[in-house]
């Protein structure tokens, strides 16, 4: 076996546990107050110090409280409710931030007109969450083409696009390279490079597209 196949076949090593009980870290309480305080001092350009100074807390003290290591009681929180001039209850944002899904049943998926959409590319969106913690938008598609499909690929957008292959056969091209896409095939890839559906080899042909890119983009 080639050391160039060697590498192709590496198993990377991501650092995020889609397991991890995150109740036992960014969901308690403490350290939701703990991260609250930090982004409130952050947009007061203070330092630990200087709150510390202002609110006669000790610096000990508020480091604790920035790393959700300690519970602090009420009086503390209304001391740095004054002190960064925020309600009380601003504290207590992210512990209770509504998290938001989206389920969409076989066959209500909306029919949109997607910016620079071709003639006979049919696209569904099957969900769309808005402004969230994450910072990223995601907007997953299920795209048909037919007979009647503009094939120029010249897609071209900002963000990472994953496509899942479920019907048909397409020669899907991205910048210099074609790919041929057939069931169960996935591509995935930096969509500021032109792409597309350059030959529908067998039809109809569905797939499910995947566009992620942070919000504001």
């Amino acid at each position: 076996m080639s050391e160039s196949h060697n590498a192709a076949r590496t198993v990377p090593t991501f650092g995020q546990d889609p397991h991890r009980v995150t109740d036992r870290s960014e969901k308690v309480l403490e350290v939701a107050i703990g991260r609250e305080l930090r982004n409130f001092r952050l947009q007061k350009s203070m330092t630990v110090a200087e709150l510390a100074k202002l609110t006669g807390l000790s610096i000990g003290m508020l480091s604790k409280i920035e790393n959700g290591l300690t519970s602090p009681s009420l009086t503390t929180l209304q001391t740095l409710s004054n002190t960064l001039n925020v309600p009380i209850t601003a504290f207590f944002t992210r512990f209770e931030e509504h998290r938001p899904v989206v389920h969409v049943k076989s066959g209500d998926a909306i029919e949109i007109e997607r910016a620079g959409t071709r003639a006979g590319h049919q696209y569904n969106l099957l969900g769309h969450i808005g402004p969230n913690a994450s910072g990223v938008t995601v907007e997953p598609y299920l795209i048909t083409l037919t007979r009647e499909s503009d094939v120029f690929p010249t897609f071209q957008h900002g963000g990472i696009e994953l496509l899942y292959m479920l019907e048909g056969e397409v020669e899907y091209r991205h910048g210099k390279q074609v790919f041929l896409l057939q069931p169960g095939d996935s591509l995935f890839f930096d969509a500021e490079a032109p792409h597309g559906p350059e030959t529908l080899v067998s039809l109809p042909a569905r797939y499910l597209s995947v566009i992620s890119y942070p919000q504001g983009g």
